[in-house]
């Protein structure tokens, strides 16, 4: 039985593959051009599953294919990587190449002209700088006369855009067309359960797969990772449900050791500020790839262009993540919340939620409180997080107390917006959504309160909450007030937090 791949490339004798025809008849036809092209793409995005399904292709049209992997030798003597450059092509060539330099290698590949080869580094980046730039100006060279020898094309992947890396390091290495090897689309997903649901009978509910889509944002990595959970984890129900993927989807935010997210979270702190200002606030950010936190934070998988020339994050699962990642340690402040909460004065006498009640007591809270204690400090004594993560992190972790106390659940859905923070209240066997918005303008407060009530909508939800944190110095016009409204059959229900802006340092 065939099982989702976690780990490599695909095997499609052992795991649920998706062939991308379309992608790999690209990829053949720039090889059958004789061009010289890269492949990048962050981790986990089906990269290797990709060029293996080329080179069989490839090997099928006569073509002899070298793959190599050249991770981690950035500290490799250049001994070793003739070794292994030279054994590798030997092995996959049928050559005969001596250990010599690298000069010498490309020189006996171009005297030989009566076979089509084609190279394929993996992990380019990781060989060693000592070297790295010889290495491209040589593949630079016979690619000029590649009409005369044997090395019709080459192929550099890497997790790094690879045109930056090599025109670094070849002054430039101008040679290479770059080909994209997108995230699957939603029908390549449902594809790939699909096969599942007709080699085991096990089936999918609907909602399933449209969450795994959202919450990975189709990452294949990320998708085969979330369906394998799922299937382990409920391995004789006939059916997986909505509930059972919530199970899941809180493992995989709260337990899960992922390697791909630790690299992102270790990035994602090296520009902290920046990385907060897109969870937090409405800054819209143009994409501009030569800025280095965007340059950094793309490459590695977490922020892409939205169309419209501004960053947004790419893998809402990454999202979540590091909203979770970068929340405060609050010394006990749940549990003080905790015990001023009594659960009978929240419900009235036909077990309704008294919704006022609710936020008049977080109202009180954050008098009493205040903000500073989500605030984050450095080694200095300096604040090292941003003040509009401090108001959204108060609600959080008041919110989350009180839900507690009174046995309601909460959680977020995978596909929100930058600059708020949406949550589902289940309780009394009723739901609503509260967003979470700091105030920035007339039109942007109204404009929230649409978005929520679209939001609403497409769930299927009648009631919104929406609770804005409004700075106190500023004179509010007369349509910025707590009414109830119905937008679109929906109900909204607004509340305003005020805070001292000037005195918060």
């Amino acid at each position: 039985m065939r099982k989702f791949n976690t780990s490599g490339p695909n095997i499609s004798e052992k795991h649920y593959t998706i062939e991308r025809t379309d992608l790999i008849n690209i990829g053949f036809d720039l090889v059958k051009d004789e061009r010289y092209f890269t492949i990048w793409a962050p981790r986990q995005t089906g990269k290797s599953t990709y060029f293996r399904q080329l080179a069989d292709k490839l090997l099928l049209n006569g073509y002899n294919v070298a793959h190599i992997n050249f991770e981690d030798y950035k500290h490799t003597p250049i001994e070793t990587f003739l070794y292994q450059f030279s054994g590798e092509l030997n092995k996959f060539w049928n050559t005969n190449f001596r250990q010599s330099n690298i000069s010498e290698i490309f020189y006996e590949i171009e005297n030989i002209n009566d076979k089509k080869n084609v190279l394929i580094i993996d992990e380019v980046e990781g060989i060693n700088a000592e070297y790295f730039g010889a290495f491209l100006h040589s593949i630079r060279r016979v690619y000029h006369s590649r009409q005369n020898h044997c090395l019709k094309s080459v192929i550099l992947v890497g997790v790094t855009n690879i045109v930056g890396v090599v025109s670094d390091n070849a002054s430039p290495f101008n040679v290479a067309d770059n080909l994209n090897v997108p995230y699957f689309t939603d029908a390549e997903v449902f594809e790939l359960l699909k096969q599942h649901e007709n080699e085991t009978g096990q089936l999918f509910e609907e909602k399933v797969k449209q969450k795994i889509c959202q919450i990975t944002a189709n990452q294949p990595g990320l998708v085969n990772g979330f369906a394998q959970k799922i299937i382990e984890d409920y391995p004789d129900n006939k059916f997986i449900t909505y509930e059972d993927y919530l199970v899941v989807e809180d493992w995989y935010l709260r337990i899960a050791i992922d390697k791909n997210f630790s690299n992102i979270l270790n990035k994602a702190k090296e520009h902290r500020n920046f990385v907060e200002r897109l969870l937090f606030t409405e800054d819209k950010i143009p994409f501009e790839i030569d800025r280095d936190s965007i340059k950094l934070l793309h490459t590695n998988g977490l922020i892409k262009d939205d169309g419209n020339g501004y960053v947004t994050f790419w893998v809402p699962f990454y999202k979540k993540r590091l909203y979770k990642a970068f929340y405060p340690y609050t010394n006990g402040e749940q549990s003080q919340i905790s015990r001023t909460i009594f659960a009978s004065d929240y419900f009235t006498e036909n077990g309704e939620l008294i919704l006022d009640k609710l936020i008049g007591t977080y109202k009180a809270y954050v008098k009493r409180r205040g903000f500073n204690v989500y605030r984050e400090k450095d080694k200095n004594g300096e604040y090292n997080s941003l003040k509009e993560a401090a108001l959204i992190y108060s609600f959080e972790t008041y919110i989350t107390a009180t839900m507690e106390e009174l046995k309601g659940k909460i959680y977020r859905e995978a596909d929100t917006g930058l600059g708020k923070s949406d949550m589902i209240i289940n309780i009394a066997n009723n739901e609503f959504i509260i967003e979470t918005k700091i105030y920035y303008s007339p039109a942007k407060f109204d404009d929230g309160k649409k978005q929520l009530a679209y939001y609403c909508k497409s769930l299927g939800i009648k009631k919104g909450v929406y609770l804005v944190f409004c700075p106190n110095n500023i004179k509010y016009p007369k349509k910025i007030n707590e009414l109830p409204e119905d937008i679109d059959m929906i109900e909204i229900v607004t509340y305003l937090i005020s805070y001292d802006e000037t005195k918060w340092k």
